[in-house]
């Protein structure tokens, strides 16, 4: 084999295992995932703990799995993500108000009201919150039929989004989550 031959094949070896590298990391969970109705990044609801913890790449660390109702979140980012769990499989996801992480329109904590509606237009529906006085729930309710049973809902003080949380119904909806 020539030299030119040689060096070919290793830079497509090379660019090859770049690709595949650069794939792997983005299917685990980073601050970068994102957000969606029945998930974020890799990990999706329905998934079993095991399976979330696999898809995520880390150890989904948390509460006693002897409870129908507990919360895990992955190994180091406990006041960041949380995962509801029910029936032994992932039932929504917890963003605290410590996160960065945005859903795949960009919303985060910290955004205002208006900025939420602005994002999904015609698809929020406001309610009162149960424990914040002026604040309030503003409710990702999807269009497409297959989607019917999830919901984004963004939690605020009147203002700004202090919580996120995504998911099935009926658990998406759980004011105080596994209480």
């Amino acid at each position: 084999m020539n030299s030119k031959v040689k060096f070919l094949m290793a830079a497509v070896t090379l660019a090859l295992s770049s690709v595949g590298g650069s794939v792997l990391a983005q299917t685990k969970l980073t601050n970068q995932s994102k957000v969606t109705i029945n998930g974020i990044g890799p990990v999706r609801v329905g998934m079993t703990v095991n399976q979330a913890a696999t898809a995520a790449g880390t150890r989904l660390v948390g509460s006693s799995p002897n409870n129908t109702c507990y919360y895990v979140s992955p190994q180091g980012q406990r006041n960041q993500i949380g995962f509801m769990v029910t029936g032994g499989r992932i039932a929504r996801v917890d963003i605290y108000k410590n996160s960065q992480i945005t859903t795949v329109k960009g919303a985060k904590i910290g955004d205002t009201e208006a900025r939420i509606k602005a994002l999904y237009p015609g698809q929020i529906q406001v309610s009162p919150h149960n424990y914040v006085p002026k604040g309030h729930y503003l409710s990702f309710v999807p269009k497409d039929r297959s989607d019917r049973n999830y919901r984004v809902i963004f939690e605020t003080d009147g203002k700004r989004v202090t919580l996120i949380r995504a998911g099935k119904l009926p658990e998406v909806e759980y004011v105080e989550g596994c209480s």
